[in-house]
């Protein structure tokens, strides 16, 4: 549906950088611990296919589900916002974006959880929990209930935005309902931005009354002292 998008961008040749970061691996172990990861882009009629990607490749450390289609689109796109409001627009997104966890769950941190207010422009005036609490407690009362974790992403500080994804009042209803998984992101498409802000991330988490974040080792979290 985005015209500018050549077909196939989005589609990772698994098996070409699964052989890539094996050779990583081999090649910094002295320097540094490469985990294998992957970012499922979820939608409401994949589940059999997620499911099946996901366990014909026992390796994976670490898989992200986020979502970031709504209505067939990416927010990222103005097309997205015509014949909506903003307030629409987030309705949707969030009701989608129960329904896609609910279709497939077989990961372990949900990304951005409100990737969305990314590209809203009234957002700061929009966009708060207790505005869209009857939407956002289901999500976070459902990831609980399944043992996924809530991420921490920290791109639109990178961007110069004043906030990052989920925002805090978010993450403090999340540790109020008992999550404690948490993880940190800094959705890095350049390596300058690898890392972007995590102590400032670490420092709002403790204000939250969260004491540790993890990370995925063959999928199993370790936990981290805040």
């Amino acid at each position: 549906l985005n015209t500018d998008v050549a077909p196939g961008t989005f589609e990772l040749c698994r098996d070409r950088y699964r052989d890539e970061f094996l050779k990583m691996r081999e090649k910094y172990s002295d320097q540094i611990d490469l985990r294998f990861g992957v970012e499922l882009g979820l939608q409401s009629g994949l589940g059999e296919f997620l499911g099946d990607y996901v366990s014909s490749c026992p390796d994976y450390d670490f898989i992200i589900g986020s979502n970031h289609l709504c209505g067939g689109l990416d927010p990222y796109y103005p097309a997205f916002l015509e014949n909506r409001t903003e307030e629409e627009a987030l309705c949707l997104y969030l009701e989608e974006s129960l329904e896609n966890i609910r279709s497939f769950s077989d990961f372990d941190a949900l990304g951005h959880l409100d990737y969305i207010v990314r590209y809203l422009p009234h957002r700061d005036d929009l966009y708060f929990y207790e505005a869209f609490r009857d939407r956002i407690d289901p999500i976070l009362s459902l990831i609980i209930k399944l043992g996924i974790a809530l991420e921490v992403n920290t791109a639109p500080l990178i961007k110069g935005m004043p906030y990052f994804n989920p925002l805090p009042d978010i993450l403090a209803r999340y540790r109020e309902m008992g999550g404690e998984l948490i993880t940190i992101g800094s959705d890095a498409h350049k390596p300058y931005a690898v890392g972007f802000a995590f102590g400032t991330a670490c420092e709002i988490l403790k204000s939250c009354g969260f004491t540790h974040t993890v990370y995925y080792e063959k999928r199993k979290p370790r936990f981290v002292l805040l």
